[in-house]
């Protein structure tokens, strides 16, 4: 009998001790977009950038990668959320070489390599923009979870899903953030991910 309250006093002791280790340490910062690691999708792909260079996902393996899909001649949405991209890379500073944006066409039939070249690094010139076939760029849109197609009303437009998608360095997928993100939670959330150890 001795020895059970003796033990069940011990446990209880170091029960104690965990809640407090538990109390006292500081929350771990939680990120201000959605977090969605652990989604079964993200595979690689290879297109073609605005350099007129292939290029794969695989080859920014070990730095963040923030994807966005949109147009050129996209009239309210795109240009802005480039804009804030931009805005939140130029705070990084020095930590702005561990991060790759690409800008993924909608529209390939009209965003060619030369377009996009015009486009792109007007933003900044560390973007990259995407560009392929219409199959490529269904392929890659699909495996992302992202829906376009042309505006009924006017084909010239192109509707699309505006969500930014953020992949760690270690190649797995982890934040969906909306295009009308705050620049100071977007680098907050840049930030966090920055910190994690590769």
């Amino acid at each position: 009998m001795h020895n059970f309250f003796h033990r069940y006093a011990w446990q209880l002791f170091l029960s104690i001790v965990a809640l407090l280790i538990v109390a006292c340490s500081p929350s771990v910062p939680k990120f201000k977009s959605t977090d969605i690691s652990g989604v079964p999708w993200g595979a690689d792909f290879e297109l073609s950038a605005h350099t007129g260079q292939r290029v794969k996902l695989s080859d920014f393996n070990g730095k963040i990668v923030v994807l966005f899909f949109g147009y050129t001649h996209c009239p309210d949405v795109c240009a802005p959320t480039l804009a804030k991209l931009a805005q939140v890379v130029k705070r990084l500073g020095p930590d702005a070489q561990r991060v790759q944006v690409l800008f993924i066409t909608v529209d390939p039939a009209n965003d060619t390599v030369k377009q996009l070249a015009s486009f792109v690094p007007r933003f900044d010139a560390s973007f990259i923009g995407l560009t392929g076939t219409e199959k490529e760029i269904a392929a890659v849109a699909s495996e992302y979870k992202v829906a376009y197609g042309k505006n009924p009303k006017n084909q010239a437009l192109v509707d699309h899903s505006t969500g930014i998608l953020i992949r760690d360095a270690k190649g797995k997928m982890r934040l969906l953030v909306r295009n009308d993100i705050a620049v100071n939670d977007l680098d907050s959330d840049m930030r966090l991910l920055l910190r994690e150890k590769n």
